[in-house]
């Protein structure tokens, strides 16, 4: 049985969790040992958030800071797309972290950060002093000839950021004719989360077999190859979308045109489509580049995977989607969370005189909807090596589903209901 939008929120939350824990927010256990400031409260800041003062006992002064009134997640969103959800099932409120934990929430925009006095400068005007800034601030997208008003912007989407955008792109699709063609462009990796643009197809083409079935999606990919679950992808498309989707790979974009919605390439023939989906290439957010830790390749941010703390700025650490990953390491929202974890532990460790663990593991997984709710799944589990100091994928850990199948569903809604209570709950 399909679980209601109120039932699958409600579920979100953790029906007993929340309940359990109201009232009951972490008491200080002594002298305060510090003041963290975390910036963005996606999976790895409000994760971080949470568990610095819970593994603190409430001994550590947490702020989060977020415009956003609420989360909506990236990971389901694209079920928004295909039309099996609306966005209110994948966002959660941030009261929980206030209410059980004692954090802070700012309704805020960072605008700068003076690393030299440790303060977080917000767009309202006022300032925040830290001990430890933890940045979890997503991305940004790269200048794309063409997609540099406002007008363009308004009807070349990306909504690879889930929430307005996603319920304009849906929109689109609706008001698409039966027959037409929606093309999605994907960026040369890396780029936040590998599988989703393909999953986003495999949503839009279950959308339009049931009804638009003489309409077309046209994947125009700028990598070689699907850069996550290929064979899986390609199966479904042969087979659960047969007609419906064309790949394209090698489809490196330069140019869109967003009047006639016509996307140039370096070495392709031009594409125009109905729908264009453009997803831009993405560096981490600009208040990181701001703050300084912006290191590799002029995009993205390296850390001591130990600490996740800057490698070029002291007392910064770096989560989520903004850091250069470790090998095989995805940006994922799962693996987000994961970095939040060993980060606010090694800062629970050092702003109380503990050592920090020097071994941490991570795991990760990633679920990608086929239909509304046959799914498949890539799992991994990485071990920090002190030598290389990075994360190393465990041979033999994890694995891939074999097919996709109803009972992966069903995980796939455990998975985020037990993910979104772990970060806000």
């Amino acid at each position: 049985m399909t679980m209601g939008r109120r039932d699958f929120l409600k579920a979100a939350l953790g029906a007993g969790t929340a309940g359990a824990l109201a009232g009951c927010a972490t008491a200080p256990g002594g002298p305060a040992a510090g003041r963290v400031v975390v910036v963005g409260g996606g999976y790895g800041g409000a994760t971080a958030a949470k568990y610095v003062r819970l593994w603190s006992g409430g001994r550590v002064d947490v702020t989060l800071v977020e415009p956003n009134e609420a989360f909506v997640s990236c990971p389901l969103s694209n079920l928004v797309l295909g039309g099996s959800k609306s966005i209110a099932d994948v966002t959660v409120p941030y009261d929980g972290l206030a209410r059980n934990h004692g954090v802070k929430v700012v309704r805020d925009l960072a605008t700068a950060i003076d690393t030299d006095r440790r303060v977080v400068r917000l767009a309202g005007g006022t300032s925040l002093s830290y001990d430890r800034l933890v940045l979890s601030p997503g991305i940004e997208f790269l200048p794309v000839k063409g997609l540099n008003n406002v007008v363009a912007l308004e009807n070349v989407l990306h909504a690879w950021k889930a929430g307005p955008q996603t319920v304009a792109l849906r929109r689109q699709l609706e008001a698409m004719p039966d027959g037409g063609v929606y093309a999605i462009v994907i960026p040369v990796a890396p780029y936040r989360c590998p599988p989703g643009p393909y999953e986003r197809a495999c949503q839009v083409a279950w959308y339009f077999k049931r009804a638009k079935p003489r309409s077309k999606v046209l994947i125009l990919d700028g990598n070689p190859d699907v850069t996550s679950k290929a064979g899986l992808f390609k199966k479904a498309w042969a087979g659960e979308y047969k007609g419906l989707v064309e790949y394209r790979n090698n489809h490196v974009a330069t140019e869109v045109d967003a009047q006639t919605r016509t996307v140039k390439f370096e070495t392709a023939d031009d594409v125009k489509a109905d729908v264009l989906n453009f997803i831009p290439p993405q560096s981490a957010a600009d208040i990181a580049r701001q703050a300084g830790v912006i290191t590799a390749n002029n995009r993205w941010c390296e850390v001591d995977f130990t600490t996740f703390e800057s490698v070029k700025v002291k007392n910064v650490h770096v989560l989520g989607d903004a850091i250069q990953i470790a090998p095989a390491m995805p940006k994922s929202g799962h693996m987000a969370n994961q970095h939040a974890k060993v980060c606010a532990a090694a800062i629970v460790a050092q702003l109380t005189g503990k050592p920090v663990n020097p071994t941490p593991v991570v795991t990760n997984t990633c679920y990608s909807f086929i239909t509304d709710r046959d799914v498949v799944h890539v799992a991994s589990v990485h071990q920090y090596d002190r030598d290389k100091k990075t994360f190393i994928a465990v041979p033999g850990a994890g694995g891939l589903s074999p097919g996709w199948t109803p009972l992966e569903g069903d995980y796939a809604f455990s998975w985020a209901r037990n993910v979104w209570a772990d970060m806000l709950a």
